[in-house]
């Protein structure tokens, strides 16, 4: 693509569609990937006027070289995106990729952890001491307790805390902001937590919630090891990240009786599609409930 068009695409997604830098720059990366095939295989400099068989080509080159049919949708979607944005500024007429269906993908089942395994997990750490391990149990409290994703538990600041109201104010993606209750528990163990903050011998900007001893900001891979490490003496699932987390504050809100809106409301997704996906499990306890209730199925 020309430079302009590049500029003009980063500025798309980082003014207009909020996505993070780390999308941004996701994005831009897929297609300087087809830029490279397509001048090695086509010989054009640009990718602005290009038709779908050139595209079919590096779907295929893609495919030989093992590059699995998620990673090869992600590439085409960010493709895709770039099309439809010079369709938009009236750089082309026609998107090559209007009609391109997505490669078939096998859905990899979440399961989320029972409540039996959450319980063992608190109770095991029950009486944290020190600043470190009241910030552990914290983490892992508030990701069960709000369903929030790392990335908003790890931007969390001092200010989105409201004691009195017992809530804190998330920023989603796309800048989304939503407030979300707390439980009074949660927010006793908040307190206890900002009081063992305030005694590190360290300067931070007093700006993030969570940080480390040192006063630093938490990292991805911190929190992905916090959770892991939490929860591997009380469960044997393979995966055990703060995504499972989340997903078993869907689950079980929906086990229990929760509208799927308020659910999707509380996550902060968009649609309700992307909520739905947290329903397996709801659906599997209702089909006992069901199966054990229904005088048809009695003997």
């Amino acid at each position: 693509m020309t430079t302009n068009n590049k500029d003009a695409f980063r500025n798309y997604l980082q003014l207009e569609k909020k996505y993070s830098p780390h999308t941004v720059n996701a994005y831009l990366n897929d297609i300087s990937y087809f830029e490279v095939f397509n001048k090695e295989n086509f010989d054009q400099d640009v990718i602005d006027q290009v038709n779908y068989s050139q595209i079919r080509s590096w779907i295929v080159s893609l495919v030989d070289d093992g590059v699995s049919n998620t990673t090869v949708n992600r590439k085409i979607a960010s493709l895709k995106a770039f099309y439809k944005f010079l369709l938009k500024i009236k750089q082309i007429q026609v998107n090559p990729l209007l009609k391109h269906r997505a490669l078939k993908t096998e859905k990899k089942l979440q399961i989320p952890f029972s409540e039996k395994e959450l319980v063992e997990a608190l109770s095991n750490n029950s009486v944290p001491e020190g600043f470190q391990e009241v910030r552990d149990k914290l983490i892992v409290e508030l990701f069960y307790a709000a369903g929030i994703r790392r990335a908003e538990l790890i931007h969390l600041k001092l200010s989105n805390v409201n004691f009195m109201a017992g809530t804190i104010k998330v920023l989603g993606k796309r800048g989304k902001e939503r407030i979300l209750p707390v439980l009074p528990v949660v927010i006793e163990q908040l307190v206890l937590y900002i009081k063992e903050r305030s005694l590190l011998d360290v300067i931070d900007d007093d700006e993030y919630l969570f940080i480390t001893k040192k006063g630093l900001k938490l990292s991805d891979s911190f929190v992905y090891r916090l959770i892991n490490s939490y929860f591997s003496a009380v469960s044997e699932k393979v995966k055990k990240s703060p995504h499972i987390l989340r997903h078993t504050f869907a689950t079980h809100l929906l086990n229990n009786g929760a509208d799927l809106n308020s659910v999707k409301e509380l996550l902060g997704h968009s649609s309700l599609a992307s909520t739905q996906v947290y329903t397996h499990s709801s659906l599997s306890e209702l089909k006992k409930v069901y199966q054990e209730a229904h005088p048809r199925n009695k003997k």
